[in-house]
């Protein structure tokens, strides 16, 4: 069985993300645990989460609003890894790579927005 937005190649993509960014901070020092640690932990799984439930919703626009959240996420992950750079917490190429997948993300989620947006989509996942 299963639920509708779990086919979506959007939310596959933000549950790697998520679990990437899970990986990174394993290293960072323990005095960020509560600070960017946690911070960029809930951020990409704010992502997955508000695709998740704004699926559920029984109105379009509701969904696209839980998607604007997720996008908002999304870039709230970019100044944290750029953070997460300077303080020497991450390798360049990480941050690059993440940054890279934050970008796409927000493409995708801009293009179900878009899909969502005109009148002859169904809201049914």
């Amino acid at each position: 069985m299963g639920f509708g937005f779990e086919k979506l190649e959007v939310y596959k993509k933000a549950i790697n993300f998520a679990d990437k960014v899970y990986q990174i901070t394993k290293n960072f020092p323990n005095n960020e645990i509560f600070g960017l640690t946690s911070q960029m932990r809930r951020a990409a799984v704010s992502v997955s989460c508000n695709i998740a439930e704004g699926s559920s919703r029984y109105h379009k626009k509701d969904f696209i609003q839980f998607l604007r959240v997720a996008r908002g996420s999304i870039y709230e992950c970019v100044p944290l890894l750029e953070i997460s750079l300077r303080e020497d917490y991450v390798k360049k190429a990480i941050s690059e790579e993440l940054t890279k997948e934050c970008n796409e993300l927000a493409k995708m989620i801009n293009g179900l927005i878009s899909s969502l947006s005109s009148d002859s989509v169904n809201c049914n996942l």
